[in-house]
C-alpha cells in the first residue's frame, strides 16, 4: 500500500510587480488575508518571504524569479489557487498574481528556515526551544543556528534566527516541513524548505 500524500502542499504564484518593501512579511500577509480571509484563521498555513534583489534599502527590486510562495493544506489548494489574477496592495507595492503551480513538499536530509521566532534573543535559549519542540514532534537532527535577526511584526519588532536542521530522516523531514517551527507561521516564520548545504545557514 502506498503512503498517503503530505498534508502540504506549496502553490506558487508568479509576481507581476516592480518592487517590494524589503521587510515585507507583516504587509504580505495582511494584503493575502485581505484578498482570502480564510488564510489567516486555517490552521498550518504559511506565507514564504519573496525572494528580492539583495541590497539594503527599504525598497527591493522583483527579479523575474521572484514568486509568491504559500503552504497550504492540500485540501484547500484549490481554493487558493482562485487567486490567481488578483491584484495585491502589499505597503506601497502593487502586486498582480500570476498562474498558480502546485508544488509536493520533498523531504531532504537537511531543511532550512530563513526566520525562526525566539522568545529570547541569546542562541543557546533558543536552541533550548528548538530542543523542546523537535521533541514535542518526534523529530531527531542537528541543528545548526544562523544569524540573529528581527522583522516587522503585528506589535512591533520580532526577533528570531535562521536555522538550518541536517541528519533528518525521511519521516522526520516531512513531519518538520508540515509543521514548522514556532509562531507567526503566516507571516513565513518557521518555514522550512530544502538545503543542499550549511553554507547559507548564516545568509
Amino acid at each position: 500500500m502506498e503512503p498517503a500524500a503530505p498534508s502540504m502542499v506549496d502553490l506558487s504564484f508568479r509576481l507581476h510587480g516592480a518592487d517590494l518593501p524589503r521587510d515585507h512579511r507583516w504587509l504580505l500577509s495582511q494584503a493575502l488575508a485581505a484578498e482570502a480571509s480564510w488564510l489567516a484563521a486555517e490552521p498550518g498555513v504559511g506565507v514564504h518571504e519573496v525572494n528580492v534583489v539583495q541590497g539594503t534599502g527599504e525598497r527591493a527590486w522583483l527579479s523575474a524569479r521572484s514568486r509568491l510562495l504559500l503552504r497550504v493544506p492540500r485540501a484547500r489548494a484549490g481554493d487558493l489557487a482562485a487567486l490567481s489574477g488578483r491584484r495585491l496592495q502589499v505597503g506601497a507595492s502593487a502586486l498582480h498574481l500570476g498562474e498558480a503551480h502546485q508544488r509536493e513538499l520533498l523531504p531532504h536530509a537537511t531543511l532550512y528556515a530563513h526566520f525562526v521566532d525566539a522568545q529570547a534573543a541569546d542562541e543557546a535559549t533558543f536552541l533550548d526551544e528548538v530542543g523542546r519542540q523537535l521533541e514535542a514532534l518526534g523529530v531527531a537532527g542537528h541543528c545548526v543556528c544562523g544569524r540573529a535577526q528581527q522583522v516587522h511584526g503585528p506589535a512591533g519588532p520580532l526577533s528570531g534566527f535562521s536555522l538550518m536542521l541536517h541528519g533528518l530522516r525521511a519521516a522526520h523531514a516531512q513531519r518538520l516541513l508540515e509543521h514548522g517551527l514556532g509562531p507567526h507561521r503566516f507571516m513565513g516564520c518557521g518555514l522550512f524548505v530544502p538545503h543542499k548545504s550549511a553554507a547559507a545557514v548564516g545568509d
